[in-house]
């Protein structure tokens, strides 16, 4: 099996494993259906097989057809994809990432939901995080 990095995969590798996250398995025809603007089928089975041999998917046979299943946890495949996402965009930085995030969302946050943040920090501040 190959090192699996979410860097390693292409755009259209990543938008595969959003709909393999978002529904838990697909065969390639769901897939197919749910790709912008979709190559052919055979493409299609192309892309799950390397990214079978990448070491991101698994498939179970379901008579005639497979059915792809992610090999990573989606929490865990996030977190893998945050920490890539840390270190390009924002230099391992969290305190960037976090205030991108927050002006990204100034007006969407909930009283409640800046509660939250507000212990989530300071639990981390004492703990030594």
């Amino acid at each position: 099996m190959a090192t699996r990095s979410q860097n390693q995969l292409s755009r259209r590798e990543r938008q595969i494993m959003d709909i393999i996250h978002q529904h838990g398995q697909a065969t390639a025809q769901e897939v197919m259906d749910q790709l912008p603007n979709p190559p052919s089928y055979s493409a299609v089975r192309a892309l799950l097989r390397l990214m079978e041999e990448k070491g991101y998917l698994r498939h179970e046979q379901d008579g005639q057809r497979y059915v792809y299943k992610a090999t990573l946890a989606r929490k865990r495949a996030g977190r893998s994809a945050l920490k890539n996402l840390l270190q390009t965009f924002f230099d391992g930085s969290t305190e960037q990432a976090v205030v991108a995030l927050l002006d990204l969302s100034r007006s969407k946050l909930t009283p409640e939901e800046l509660d939250r943040l507000s212990q989530l920090i300071e639990e981390a501040r004492k703990e030594g995080r």
